[in-house]
């Protein structure tokens, strides 16, 4: 059965009514072939350990227990998109955000400089804030002028999708996603290794001090970074955990993957929720500790946020 995640970073819109009603999605992995390879890495593919049994894990995201699942061969965006690749999408369509058409998205709230609007729930360091969108990450009061090559962010699952349509490619699969992100280590917690910062080196864009009220950024960053910040992993692949939680083409569930195909398994046939990936600037030991190769969160495909991107991927 679907189970929402735990209490996390990542507030929810639920603006549509539609979606407190299941969403259906396809058994068979999705495909797209005809997108440009320009930026992409081509992986293998094969058998390897999805997911983790760690003790400390939040028992409703089910990221166990440990199997073996094997993936396909596929191409993955080196990088997660651009807040300029996506801007061209934009251009070239005249499409509008989920954001823009609403008028609104949620802003942390150590970023706002001008009046905050309301407080999600859920999470209160989050204010819904008027006219903050993929080109406006800080919302219209703040600074919006050098993020080109950031991940984008406020968009939705839709927002996503709308834009694969157009590039011919598509979002990947769960399982390609932490495919991908571990790099050929079997069980590790991050894509390096299990050291956060193995020789005191920052190697992502995470939380350092005390969430939610002081971010000291000693790795260098209070928000979103450059998506070539860091060193990437043995895949050659970068800025997969911290920076920003990439949506992922599956319908959240907590335990539907025990049943599921061991081979190029996607989500639930059904749901209300997507799968999150990845983690993001905001994710602190003390609090989510979702910056690691087998976290996984859910949320509605409209929500939008400062710090949700995605990266795409093509089939070989």
């Amino acid at each position: 059965m679907t189970t929402s995640p735990a209490p996390c970073c990542v507030p929810s819109n639920r603006r549509l009514v539609h979606l407190h009603s299941s969403i259906t999605t396809s058994l068979a992995r999705p495909r797209a072939m005809g997108g440009s390879r320009e930026g992409m890495i081509r992986l293998d593919g094969g058998p390897f350990l999805m997911g983790s049994d760690a003790a400390d894990a939040f028992p409703a995201d089910g990221e166990g227990p440990a199997r073996v699942v094997t993936v396909s061969p596929f191409f993955i965006g080196k990088y997660p998109v651009t807040q300029a690749q996506f801007g061209e999408f934009v251009v070239r369509t005249g499409y509008r955000t989920e954001a823009e058409r609403l008028g609104w998205s949620f802003v942390f709230r150590n970023h706002l400089t001008g009046s905050r609007g309301p407080s999600a729930p859920e999470s209160p360091w989050w204010h819904r804030t008027d006219g903050a969108a993929w080109n406006h990450p800080y919302g219209p009061d703040g600074p919006n002028a050098g993020f080109a090559d950031h991940p984008v962010v406020h968009v939705s699952w839709n927002d996503a999708s709308e834009y694969c349509a157009w590039a011919g490619v598509r979002l990947p699969t769960e399982a390609e996603w932490e495919y991908a992100a571990r790099g050929g280590l079997e069980g590790k917690e991050y894509p390096w290794g299990d050291d956060l910062n193995p020789g005191g080196v920052h190697l992502c864009n995470v939380w350092q001090g005390e969430f939610p009220d002081r971010d000291t950024g000693e790795d260098g960053f209070t928000g979103t970074a450059p998506v070539d910040s860091y060193q990437p992993n043995r895949f050659g692949l970068h800025t997969l955990v911290g920076n920003t939680w990439e949506w992922c083409y599956d319908n959240f569930d907590r335990d539907w993957h025990v049943e599921a195909t061991k081979r190029d398994p996607v989500g639930s046939p059904a749901g209300t929720l997507r799968v999150l990936k990845g983690g993001s600037y905001l994710c602190h030991d003390s609090y989510c500790r979702r910056y690691r190769n087998a976290a996984r969160t859910g949320n509605t495909p409209d929500t939008s946020t400062g710090h949700i991107g995605f990266r795409v991927v093509l089939d070989v």
